[in-house]
């Protein structure tokens, strides 16, 4: 129960933090963050909660990383539905702090309100095929770092630099195609609030991470297996 405190925790600050800077800060007049602070605002998260929680339960925060881990052999499978319900819940509860905070602006418009998206819901207006591979290709980057950073032979205490800066890139990268999801649980949690579009496009935001998380696992185990501690 603890370990799903955790990744509840988490993934609601990741949430929190990474949504919440779009959504409040991105577009702001004068001080806007823009995509680059977007960007560093979901890998600070990441990085931050690695450190605070990551003793505890692997600080997943993602169900691709959970289903990477898995692949990899890092991994129990008994453990991967607690610890999806429990990413789902946490990014949801984040969501709806932040459709709370957002909401207390007078004349506030929820429109995409920091969804995943593709074709005209996309912020550079890429289609969905190249929604798909954006969006495999940068979870499966993403899962090669985290085997490596957390690997048995990888130098002690850096992880959570490499994973938070790894995810800070990603963003850099896939913003304007996807608005960034590589993270079923974040995408979920901003469907529920925003327009009816979100949530029909949802289904890529759920498969194509779990595709590439799960391709990265299998490939890792082969470049450097390690048994499950």
């Amino acid at each position: 129960m603890k370990k799903l405190v955790a990744e509840f925790i988490g993934t609601l600050w990741l949430v929190l933090g990474g949504c919440g800077s779009a959504v409040l800060a991105a577009g702001f007049p004068e001080l806007g963050i823009g995509f680059a602070g977007v960007a560093l605002a979901f890998g600070l998260t990441v990085l931050t909660m690695v450190y605070a929680v990551g003793h505890i339960s692997g600080a997943h925060f993602n169900p691709a990383v959970s289903f990477g881990l898995w692949a990899g052999g890092r991994f129990d499978k008994k453990d991967l539905l607690p610890y999806i319900g429990a990413q789902v819940l946490g990014g949801i509860a984040g969501a709806t702090i932040l459709y709370f905070i957002a909401t207390g602006q007078e004349g506030f418009e929820i429109g995409g309100f920091a969804s995943n998206g593709y074709g005209e819901h996309s912020p550079g207006g890429y289609g969905m095929y190249a929604a798909l591979l954006t969006e495999v290709v940068m979870t499966f980057m993403f899962l090669i770092v985290i085997l490596g950073a957390t690997h048995s032979k990888a130098p002690n205490g850096f992880a959570g630099l490499a994973i938070g800066l790894s995810l800070t890139l990603i963003h850099l990268i896939s913003i304007p195609v996807t608005n960034t999801s590589v993270n079923p649980a974040r995408s979920t949690s901003q469907a529920f609030f925003a327009e009816d579009w979100a949530m029909d496009q949802l289904w890529l935001f759920w498969v194509a991470p779990i595709i590439g998380a799960v391709l990265a696992g299998l490939v890792y185990k082969y470049l450097s297996p390690e048994k499950e501690n």
